[in-house]
């Protein structure tokens, strides 16, 4: 796995070649959890490296990638995500960027300092601003069961997934989901950021054409707060599909249609 130089990380990536041969560039970035890219995006690589050559991120708080140990700032990951692009494109060349979650609002930023760099933008269950009560308060009760990890994945799995979602798998997947998110520091640094987050200001800078992805289920990022990231990124295209947080496990087929179609 190559890594690059960023200030005071050594940032990871990995190079997932197209099946097709593509050599378009698709830069998918991950939200919230010390797992990074895989745990997010790798069910996905096949479906996406079809018309894209990927490059994935694992940003400061990942267990790829090291640093400081510094309380993070989306400015500081987005800086990363950049320094990654560069490093993957030809002076002049474009890429198209998505991103989840925590990830959505990274690529925003992304979007906003450095849209020379940018062809198209999707931001899918994110959020602009953490100063909502309902977010406030699931997020910190989350965050104060990090001294007991199964109830830490408990909390994690109630909030990612709708309870529709949940009450249709059968006990050993629940388990498995519920053991998927571990409070360890990366994930609680990432949680730290998720509750002083805040890049209202940055999204009327952003020219790339933009489709924002909301979730009317989710218990994570309340989809109000989805809609309002659209509603700051002037032209952008919205679209809310029945779902929990984690879009792809609740919707495939429908988030995969709308994701790809849009990039096509």
């Amino acid at each position: 796995m190559p890594s690059i130089t960023v200030a005071a990380a050594q940032v990871a990536y990995r190079v997932v070649p197209s099946a097709s041969g593509a050599e378009r560039r698709l830069v998918l970035v991950h939200g919230t959890g010390s797992g990074g890219a895989e745990f997010v995006w790798g069910q996905l690589l096949d479906h996406f490296a079809a018309d894209h050559t990927l490059v994935l991120p694992e940003l400061s708080g990942t267990l790829a990638t090291t640093d400081d140990g510094a309380p993070l700032a989306v400015e500081t990951l987005a800086r990363q995500v950049i320094a990654v692009i560069e490093a993957e494109t030809a002076e002049g060349e474009t890429v198209d960027l998505v991103g989840f979650s925590l990830g959505g609002a990274i690529v925003a930023a992304v979007a906003a300092l450095r849209p020379d760099l940018i062809a198209r933008l999707v931001s899918m269950a994110s959020f602009a601003r953490s100063d909502h009560g309902g977010f406030q308060q699931s997020v910190r009760l989350w965050q104060s069961l990090a001294d007991d990890a199964e109830r830490f994945g408990q909390m994690a799995a109630t909030l990612a997934f709708s309870p529709t979602f949940l009450g249709s798998i059968d006990a050993p997947t629940l388990a498995m989901i519920n053991a998927g998110m571990v409070p360890d520091e990366g994930t609680l640094r990432h949680i730290d950021l998720d509750l002083r987050l805040d890049i209202r200001d940055l999204l009327p800078r952003i020219t790339a054409p933009t489709l924002v992805v909301g979730n009317a289920k989710d218990a994570l990022v309340p989809v109000d707060l989805t809609r309002e990231v659209a509603q700051g990124i002037a032209g952008s295209a919205y679209v809310e599909l029945d779902s929990g947080h984690v879009t792809f496990a609740e919707q495939p087929e429908r988030a995969l249609k709308e994701v790809t179609a849009f990039l096509a």
